[in-house]
């Protein structure tokens, strides 16, 4: 099993193994709640709907990044 990146805290950028623990990825409940009051408040949106064109570009993508790891 790989072991879990290291991300930033969306909220606050502090660098840290956030998927181990119970907020992940945000490093703490409070910037969860910071992050969620944001779209409540309709400061993060969501530009335009997505389409299925996105998820292809998106598997695409990922699979070029395999391919580079296993060269």
């Amino acid at each position: 099993m790989k072991p879990l990146p290291t991300v930033k805290c969306p909220t606050c950028k502090k660098a840290g193994n956030w998927f181990a623990g119970p907020y992940g990825p945000f490093c703490s409940k409070r910037c969860k709640l910071v992050d969620l009051g944001k779209w409540f408040s309709e400061e993060n949106v969501i530009s335009e709907p997505l389409r299925p064109d996105h998820f292809l570009e998106e598997l695409e993508a990922e699979e070029k990044s395999q391919d580079k790891e296993t060269q």
